[in-house]
């Protein structure tokens, strides 16, 4: 599938699921496999977590003691900060390796050809520009300040009117591609940090409402998919539980154990659709880079005529 091509609006859904079918294996795999340690962590720690915390807080409740949650933080504040803090490091190393992986692999998509690459490739990427990932995350916190003003005050604004309620994830869509076409300017090598924003917003500007409008639109999907995969067993759950009664006051340990199985269930499945999903949000926002660049850059256009002047040399 190629991706310096000129799209429509039509087109960035379409390409979409086109590039998913014809690469999800391959796509998915590597991302697995590059993630997968720091996954595996965080599951670890969410399992920790999530156990510690329907024990103590459903415990209390059976115990008839509702401040049992603030009361074990308290007795344990230095232990409570330091998983927290490691959780926190862990989850935002984590979170930047995952966030890179989809303009690293459409980059190496793009130079290769097609999936012509294997997991070595994509680390190779991650080494080379361990430093221009760290400048990003510095740079992206102090482009965050004025922008986080202009988006709150905006979605402030939509939220009181109430029909603007409906527009929130497209001020949401905005930023978030904003953000994407940045780094991947940035990784694309050939303009500095400052000026692959500038470029981000020039490329965001030329296509504003289908580029808006599409990733709202994902956006907008992915969330209720999510929350719907993940309501379906909670709800089930909480029906088996609050229609027995009679388990609750003879045998309030089971309840706990079964509170503490959909919990976990939750947590898991939450964790792994949001890493599928997320992934499939910024491949769209990938597709609408390489769109946006090939508009603006004519980058296939100029590599056809290239290689008919070659051919007729």
């Amino acid at each position: 599938m190629q991706l310096y091509k000129s799209r429509s609006f039509g087109d960035f859904f379409q390409d979409t699921f086109l590039f998913l079918k014809t690469n999800g294996k391959h796509f998915f795999k590597n991302y697995f496999i590059v993630n997968g340690i720091f996954l595996l962590v965080l599951l670890v720690l969410g399992y920790f977590f999530t156990q510690f915390y329907t024990d103590v807080l459903f415990g209390g409740l059976i115990n008839g003691d509702a401040n049992a949650l603030d009361n074990y933080m308290n007795d344990n504040a230095l232990m409570v900060g330091i998983i927290g803090l490691l959780f926190l490091i862990i989850a935002i190393f984590a979170g930047l390796v995952s966030y890179a992986y989809v303009p690293i692999y459409l980059k190496l998509y793009s130079e290769k050809d097609g999936k012509n690459f294997e997991v070595e490739d994509i680390i190779s990427v991650y080494k080379q520009n361990i430093g221009k990932l760290l400048v990003f995350v510095l740079v992206s916190l102090l482009v965050f300040i004025p922008l986080a003003i202009l988006v709150g005050i905006t979605m402030f604004v939509l939220i009181i009117t109430m029909i603007g309620i409906l527009l929130v994830p497209f001020v949401i869509a905005a930023l978030m591609i904003f953000y994407f076409m940045a780094l991947s300017t940035y990784l694309d090598g050939g303009k500095g940090i400052w000026e692959s924003f500038g470029n981000s917003w020039v490329l965001l500007k030329s296509k504003f409402w289908a580029v808006v409008g599409t990733v709202g639109l994902f956006y907008i999907m992915v969330y209720v998919v999510q929350n719907v995969v993940v309501l379906i067993p909670y709800m089930f759950g909480m029906a088996s539980i609050f229609t027995n009664i009679d388990t609750i006051n003879n045998n309030p340990g089971e309840t706990a154990n079964t509170m503490k199985i959909i919990m976990l269930v939750i947590f898991f499945l939450s964790f792994i659709m949001g890493a599928i999903l997320n992934n499939i949000l910024q491949l769209n926002q990938g597709i609408i880079f390489y769109s946006l660049k090939e508009e603006n850059e004519n980058i296939n256009t100029k590599s056809i005529i290239d290689q008919i002047g070659s051919s007729e040399d």
